[in-house]
């Protein structure tokens, strides 16, 4: 997947996994009940950008991103500090 959003200095583009259906267990999750995930794949890095790279599945802080929607798909736009693991 190519992004559309040329992300600058230290940030990454990426979009987020979809949320679990169901549990480990056999259960079916209502929409209400499933969490935002907080994992998603990198699908651009900006030139300041070390230790990522296209492709990667990234943990990151909940609450530091800017979402996007474009062409249907959601965007994350994530500081390369606020990446928490590579996974």
């Amino acid at each position: 997947m190519t992004s559309p959003i040329k992300p600058l200095a230290d940030r990454v583009v990426a979009v987020r996994e979809e949320a679990q259906t169901k549990t480990a267990s056999g259960i079916f999750l209502p929409d209400n009940a499933k969490e935002k995930p907080v994992l998603a794949k990198v699908v651009a890095v900006g030139p300041k950008v070390a230790d990522l790279k296209v492709g990667d599945k990234i943990v990151y802080k909940e609450y530091s991103t800017t979402e996007l929607k474009i062409d249907g798909v959601e965007y994350l736009i994530v500081k390369e500090e606020d990446v928490l693991a590579t996974v």
